[in-house]
C-alpha cells in the first residue's frame, strides 16, 4: 500500500459501519500495541484502523531517511485519503500525538471529528533556552540516539522498563514488557534513532489550530513524557480540552491501566 512518498504502511481495519478511529502507535513499538484496546473500541460500535508508523512493525523503512513529523505525517494523511475516512477520531499515544497534532496543524479538521492525546509529546518536548519548561535537552536526545545504535538491547531494555514503571516500580508483568521488547525489535534502526530526534519538533503552532473535542490522558508518574512537561501544558494550550490524569500512570498507560484507560477513551469517543 504505497503512499504519496513511495513508502509501503501496514495498516489493519476492523471495518463496519461506525464511526472511524485511527490509533497511532508510539516509539518504538507499532499498530500491534494497541491489541487491549481495539477491541473495547469494536465493541461499542466503533471502525478501528491501526498502522505501523514507516520504519517500524511491518512498514518499510523510509528510503530517503526522512522520519521528520512532516513526513510522517504525510502517511497518516494519505492514509486517511486512500480509505476515505471522515468524521474520524485520531488518537495518537507518545510520539504519535505529535503526528496528530501536526495532521491538524497542516491539513486542517476537515475530515477530523476530534483528538485523543495519550501520554503523548506535544506541545514542545526539548528543554532548551527558549522552551525552559520542556522535558528533553536535544543533547541527551543525541545521546540516546548514540546509545541506541551502540547496543539497540541493552537500550530498548532499560528504556521500555522506565516506560512500564511508576516512581521505579514496574506496573506491567514481564510478559506484557517481553510483547513490548519483541515489537520494538522489528523496527528499522534508522527509523528508530532518527525519530528521536524528531521527539524534538515544536507543535506549538499545530496546537494553535485545533478546535474539534479533545481528550488530553495521561499518567501522573510518567518518566518518558512527564505530564508536567506535556499533558498539562497541551491541556492548557487546547481551549476546552478534556484532561483526564491517571493516578500511579506510567508511560504505558494503554498497557498498565488497560480498564481506567479504555473507559476514559470509550467516554470520550462516544459522547
Amino acid at each position: 500500500m504505497p503512499d504519496s512518498s513511495s513508502v509501503t504502511l501496514h495498516h489493519e481495519d476492523t471495518g463496519g459501519d461506525g464511526r472511524p478511529v485511527v490509533l497511532i502507535h508510539g516509539w518504538p513499538l507499532s499498530g500491534a500495541s494497541w491489541k487491549d484496546t481495539v477491541p473495547a473500541l469494536t465493541d461499542a460500535g466503533l471502525r478501528v484502523i491501526t498502522y505501523d508508523r514507516r520504519g517500524f512493525g511491518q512498514s518499510a523503512a523510509s528510503p530517503d531517511n526522512h522520519y521528520d513529523y512532516d513526513s510522517l505525517t504525510s502517511d497518516l494523511a494519505g492514509l486517511l485519503e486512500r480509505l476515505d475516512l471522515r468524521d474520524v477520531s485520531l488518537v495518537g499515544f507518545s510520539m504519535g500525538g505529535g503526528e496528530v497534532a501536526r495532521y491538524v496543524g497542516t491539513h486542517g479538521e476537515d475530515r477530523v471529528h476530534s483528538i485523543v492525546l495519550a501520554s503523548a509529546i506535544p506541545p514542545w518536548l526539548v528543554k532548551s533556552e527558549d522552551n525552559p519548561d520542556g522535558g528533553l535537552p536535544r543533547e541527551e536526545a543525541h545521546t540516546m540516539q548514540a546509545g541506541l545504535r551502540a547496543d539497540r538491547e541493552a537500550f530498548l531494555d532499560e528504556f521500555l522498563t522506565n516506560f512500564f514503571s511508576a516512581d521505579g516500580e514496574l506496573k506491567v508483568t514481564q510478559e506484557q514488557r517481553a510483547e513490548a521488547l519483541a515489537l520494538a525489535a522489528q523496527a528499522d534502526l534508522d527509523a528508530a534513532a532518527e525519530c528521536i530526534g524528531s521527539w524534538l519538533e515544536d507543535f506549538t503552532d499545530d496546537l494553535s489550530k485545533v478546535t474539534v473535542p479533545t481528550l488530553v490522558i495521561h499518567g501522573d508518574s510518567d518518566a518518558i513524557v512527564p505530564i508536567e512537561v506535556s499533558g498539562r501544558r497541551t491541556h492548557e494550550q487546547v481551549a476546552g480540552s478534556e484532561l483526564v490524569v491517571v493516578e500511579d500512570g506510567p508511560h504505558g498507560i494503554n498497557v498498565s491501566h488497560t480498564e481506567e484507560f479504555n473507559a476514559a477513551l470509550l467516554r470520550f469517543l462516544t459522547a
